[in-house]
């Protein structure tokens, strides 16, 4: 097409040679527009999903908790620094470290001795996989035991402006990073068979509660066991039975979860939960060939000839 330039009302000719436009999904400024943003939403959930599949994942156990609780070999030595400052309210924050580090001593236990049972179980994939939000603190603590119990373990990370970098305790074929919440969200609902919540601030209030909704207004096809770590950490912070007694929730709910106070109590009730709801009688008791070490195949590899290769 010949076009006129307005200023001398001349013909003006189209360049000699034209780049060639991108497709659209490698158009970036497509891709990152508000147009785009249905195809970033539906990515969030493929590629996880394939992911799953592709590693052998059926169903999870998810860790909740702080980012910003330490090891207590990581808080004890800040402690010691700051008792050889002047600044008294350092030395306070760094006491209490030293003080809710027994969380992280205890996730990272737990998260070992889950993923443990989890791992003999057998069958042809893997079973309640270690899972937690892929950061630092009692994500990290779970993603740690898991992984020196020699197993599997995945992370759901997300991109904020402080506190969420992967940890280095993931398994990297199940390190995940997202961009929307809510996709996350999806995601630790959809594969969790169970659940524990350690102390933490308004992220683990909000994942926990929305948990406790779904399972409450049974929008999950799927019994979940829920435990909440450390009660009088808990118990101090929210007190259930006034919602009880103000009649904004049933006194049933408060059967929808329980209170654990030690690495042993809280496996104990995993177990039993997860062996009620989700294993067939005596199974953990069979012996069950590990799920194969290598990728399960994909549809395409499955079924050959009648899907079409493509390059892409």
């Amino acid at each position: 097409m010949i076009t006129v330039d307005k200023k001398d009302n001349k013909p003006k000719l189209p360049p000699e040679h034209l780049a060639t436009a991108p497709v659209a999904y490698e158009n970036e400024d497509f891709l990152n527009s508000s147009d785009g943003r249905p195809f970033r939403i539906l990515s969030e959930y493929a590629e996880p999903l394939a992911r799953f599949r592709r590693e052998r994942i059926q169903d999870t156990v998810v860790f909740f908790g702080s980012a910003r609780i330490r090891s207590m070999e990581v808080a004890t030595a800040a402690l010691q620094k700051a008792r050889a400052g002047a600044d008294q309210e350092q030395l306070r924050r760094a006491e209490t470290a030293v003080e809710m580090s027994h969380y992280y001593e205890d996730a990272r236990k737990l998260a070992r001795m889950m993923a443990g049972w989890a791992c003999s179980l057998g069958g042809p994939r893997h079973r309640f996989v270690v899972t937690s939000g892929g950061g630092p603190g009692i994500m990290e603590a779970a993603n740690r035991g898991a992984f020196e119990a020699g197993c599997r373990t995945i992370g759901l990370n997300i991109a904020l402006p402080f506190e969420q970098e992967p940890n280095h305790w993931i398994t990297p074929e199940l390190n995940f990073q997202f961009h929307y919440f809510f996709m996350r969200k999806l995601w630790f609902a959809y594969l969790a068979k169970a659940l524990v919540v350690f102390p933490g601030g308004f992220g683990t209030f909000d994942e926990m509660f929305e948990m406790l909704t779904l399972a409450q207004t049974q929008k999950m096809a799927k019994k979940i066991t829920v435990v909440i770590y450390g009660s009088s950490y808990w118990n101090s912070i929210i007190n259930m039975q006034t919602l009880v007694d103000k009649g904004v929730i049933a006194p049933e709910d408060v059967n929808l979860f329980q209170f654990a106070d030690t690495p042993e109590q809280a496996f104990s009730i995993l177990q039993a939960g997860l062996i009620a709801n989700h294993l067939q009688p005596h199974a953990q008791e069979t012996s069950v060939p590990p799920p194969p070490k290598e990728p399960a195949p994909s549809a395409q590899e499955l079924l050959g000839p009648d899907i079409s290769k493509t390059r892409a």
